[in-house]
């Protein structure tokens, strides 16, 4: 049976000829550059962030009018090909976060302005909420979907290098590692995530259409990517707020119950934050029985800005002891990556492996607001077929030993010889550049946020009740733990809503 069921666990599902896999931002950007100079009819980009000075091919040197700033790229292209339609719609975000971006993407209006780009900022979301989908569609032929954003502080490789003069911003600051991933598809799959922002337009900007492009022939695929999978269904998964009466998306949420439910062997979590009380007490109930699932988590060690020490790192280490409590049989464990010096990589993908079958790449962290605050998107997919799931078992396999200065093929051997993902990375993490998350020491403070989930609302009902969200996610961890089985789980989240 597939947990990947259109208007449930996710919106629709739609069909791909290739799909592939980019691991860390050089990939990603290298992809968008050689997709942008094939486009013909049309270039839409969903973002929470963008900045035009970003840089597709940094050299370590950033000076003025570098020719492979983004929004140079994509001016020139609009100017030289007038049949071309290129759209932005960026998240409108809040005074403080814009601030410590150099008040960019506000800034890119000024940018776009007289040139035939149209750039939009988007506030249609709640007060507190924010639009957090990262999606890229060329020609309705191409798309890209993950967690990366476009911006000056996320270009990085896959060896993530201590020393590494390519990471460098305007200024001439050069930023931390940082890790990212993106997953690449085609055909009605693209055309369907192309369908995604012109709902998204249209709302943005009061109503206007925005007709699919001509088909006009071409296409885009980058040429030096080989695609990972043919010839698949594609899911696309959403989480919507509740707002102007419009109903409540929370397809990501159900989804990952559901796949939490169904994974036999092993569970493998890549995420910038770990806060739900609902994921973790999905996991937990796993995690006891005597046969279940290992459950792999790799997140950041530390989040970089402040807000979020306080607040999503704190309510992570009450997810972290209490799994840790629910662990009786030895299958969980939960790092942060470290470059070969010790310096901490910042994970900000946001990835999903459930045994050999399902994998999943998109914007939505394991928060409480990923689940029903925000706008988060999704791609997923389920194979059964045994070549497809050798490759998402290497696609897993990558990502959690490039971690470690390691390739797939060495973690698979280690799997096999020492019994399992977690034994593996024991034995092959010899230089310790995977390391034990450990939960921070508590202020009072730090328990009321954590207790509270400060700053991570669970949906628009309580957002600003910091009781009611307490006492709801308590109730749902509760009766998620107790039901016995996943379509149990979900029918008791959205009887949880209802009330």
């Amino acid at each position: 049976m597939t947990v990947l069921r259109p208007g449930e666990t996710c919106w629709r599902t739609a069909r791909a000829d290739r799909a592939a896999f980019l691991i860390d931002t050089e990939a990603y950007f290298t992809a968008v550059f050689d997709a942008l100079q094939k486009a013909r009819r049309s270039i839409l980009l969903l973002g929470w962030g963008f900045d035009p000075r970003t840089r597709l091919f940094p050299d370590g040197y950033d000076g003025p009018d570098d020719p492979d700033e983004v929004g140079r790229i994509l001016v020139e292209l609009a100017r030289a090909r007038p049949e071309l339609d290129v759209r932005l719609l960026i998240w409108k975000s809040a005074l403080p976060i814009s601030a410590s971006q150099e008040f960019f993407p506000h800034k890119a209006r000024k940018w776009f302005e007289k040139t035939p780009v149209k750039f939009r900022l988007d506030d249609q979301v709640p007060f507190g909420a924010c639009h957090h989908q990262k999606v890229l569609v060329i020609d309705d032929r191409l798309a890209f979907c993950g967690g990366g954003d476009i911006g000056v502080d996320r270009w990085d490789t896959a060896h993530h290098h201590d020393d590494e003069p390519r990471r460098i911003m305007p200024k001439q600051e050069h930023h931390a590692p940082r890790h990212e991933v993106m997953m690449m598809v085609d055909g009605a799959a693209a055309k369907a995530l192309g369908d995604l922002f012109r709902e998204r337009w249209r709302r943005a900007e009061h109503g206007e259409e925005v007709a699919p492009p001509p088909d006009a022939g071409g296409d885009p695929w980058p040429d030096h990517v080989p695609p990972a999978l043919k010839d698949l269904d594609v899911a696309i998964a959403r989480t919507e707020p509740a707002w102007k009466g419009r109903p409540l998306v929370e397809e990501i949420r159900r989804l990952n119950l559901a796949c939490i439910a169904e994974a036999r062997d092993v569970i493998y979590l890549e995420n910038q934050y770990f806060t739900s009380p609902l994921i973790c007490e999905a996991l937990a109930k796993r995690l006891g029985e005597p046969d279940g699932p290992e459950v792999v988590l790799i997140s950041t060690g530390k989040a970089p800005s402040w807000f979020d020490q306080m607040t999503m790192d704190r309510a992570r280490g009450t997810m972290i002891w209490r799994l840790r409590a629910a662990d009786v049989f030895g299958r969980f464990r939960a790092f942060y990556p470290t470059t070969p010096a010790g310096e901490v990589i910042i994970v900000h993908s946001k990835v999903s492996v459930f045994d050999d079958r399902i994998a999943r790449v998109g914007s939505a962290n394991l928060n409480n607001r990923s689940g029903g605050f925000d706008t988060e998107c999704e791609l997923a997919v389920q194979q059964d077929d045994p070549e497809a799931r050798l490759t998402i078992t290497a696609f897993r396999d990558r990502l959690v030993g490039h971690f470690m200065g390691m390739t797939g093929d060495a973690v698979s051997k280690a799997r096999a010889e020492f019994g399992g993902l977690g034994p593996a990375i024991d034995a092959l993490n010899r230089e310790g550049r995977l390391a034990p998350i450990e939960p921070p020491m508590m202020t009072g403070i730090g328990e009321f946020i954590a207790a509270y989930h400060i700053g991570d609302p669970s949906d628009t009902a309580d957002s600003w009740r910091l009781a009611r969200r307490r006492e709801r996610l308590f109730q749902e961890a509760r009766r998620i733990a107790d039901a016995s089985s996943a379509a149990e789980a979900d029918e008791v989240t959205r009887a949880l809503r209802r009330s």
